[in-house]
């Protein structure tokens, strides 16, 4: 059994040092133990380091070089409804997009920390025609939404989903919260600090990798989810802004986060076919792969046209993506130097 102790929280302007420690299975925290996430881990499972946004992360391998990518991920009522994520799924996996009334049909029950939720099982082909399964499962918690979710190759999966049940149904939660059962450098989710997510600081504990940054870029305070942020223009006066981002395995998806950032500028979604019309590659060196996508739609804030360039790195087990968003003349103008900036990317892992 894992167990995750979190620090408690200090007083404003000191710092706590977290710990981890092993606990065998069924065995309870010694009393005035702080909060934590108990799991049971499975045999053929590798646990491995979690990303901003992960709670916990894990890696299963199989026969030829199989892989399967684990993950818990908790937000703060924000990730849409269950339809809609079960869509999400679906669609990253080439499938139709089901109804409200078909929702019911598609779960199995299954039960994570004494409650009953339900565990899809989606399978088809990545972008590349690659057979490809995801099981996930969603659980409504302490004003948290609970993610979690195995991907990777279809009979991989398929072979795994007994384990997959068997790790949900050892989840436990201690303490009083849900939200206070994250690892450590995990952005503050608790139902105080819910209403100030969207402005939080970034996360220190993420290393970011180092640029060169262009002299009239300037650095501001990003989100939790986000690595790094930038705005373009007149201080103060910004036309344009530039995230960087990064996230485990292959980040959701090409065609996802096509169809995610053009619901930012007021687009309807693509099918797969149309979203790869929009993608070219782009060399950016060393092991990592690129692609680029421009659109061109509205500011949501104020109506006004609006340019996009996005790109996506990939890279062994995890992916960073880029953009550059505003006015249609600052994007154009920024447009070799946000190209120039993404190539001179130097990662905290090497590359």
């Amino acid at each position: 059994m894992k167990v995750y102790r979190i620090a408690k929280q200090e007083p404003q302007g000191t710092a706590s040092q977290p710990q981890t420690s092993m606990m065998p299975s069924g065995q309870s925290p010694a009393s005035g133990a702080r909060p934590s996430l108990q799991w049971k881990l499975p045999k053929s499972w590798e646990e491995v380091p979690p990303s901003a946004m992960r709670a916990a992360s894990f890696k299963v391998k199989g026969q030829n070089g199989k892989v399967a990518d684990v993950g818990v991920f908790p937000f703060p009522g924000m990730a849409g409804t269950d339809l809609e994520n079960v869509n999400r799924w679906r669609d990253q996996v080439n499938l139709a997009p089901i109804e409200a009334a078909d929702l019911s049909k598609e779960g199995q029950p299954v039960e994570i920390a004494g409650q009953q939720t339900k565990l899809y099982d989606m399978a088809g082909t990545d972008t590349n025609g690659v057979k490809t399964r995801i099981l996930a499962a969603i659980m409504h918690r302490d004003g948290i939404d609970w993610f979690f979710k195995m991907m990777g190759d279809e009979a991989l999966v398929a072979g795994q989903k007994r384990a997959f049940i068997g790790f949900l149904q050892s989840l436990k939660f201690g303490g009083a919260s849900a939200a206070a059962a994250l690892p450590p450098g995990h952005p503050d989710i608790s139902g105080a600090n819910m209403n100030m997510f969207a402005n939080a600081p970034a996360n220190s504990n993420q290393p970011k990798p180092k640029w060169d940054v262009p002299s009239d870029w300037h650095e501001v305070a990003s989100g939790p989810f986000l690595v790094a942020k930038y705005q373009l223009g007149p201080q103060g006066a910004s036309g344009a802004e530039v995230n960087v981002a990064m996230s485990g395995g292959n980040g959701g998806g090409l065609v996802p986060n096509v169809n995610r950032w053009r619901g930012q500028l007021g687009l309807g979604p693509l099918s797969a076919e149309e979203a790869n019309k929009l993608v070219s590659n782009l060399d950016v060196g060393g092991d990592g792969k690129a692609v680029q996508v421009e659109m061109t739609g509205a500011d949501p804030k104020t109506g006004q046209k609006a340019d996009m360039v996005a790109v996506i790195v990939s890279r062994a087990g995890e992916t960073w993506f880029y953009k550059l968003m505003g006015n249609e003349r600052l994007v154009e103008q920024e447009r070799p130097a946000f190209t120039k900036f993404v190539k001179t990317a130097t990662y905290p892992n090497g590359l």
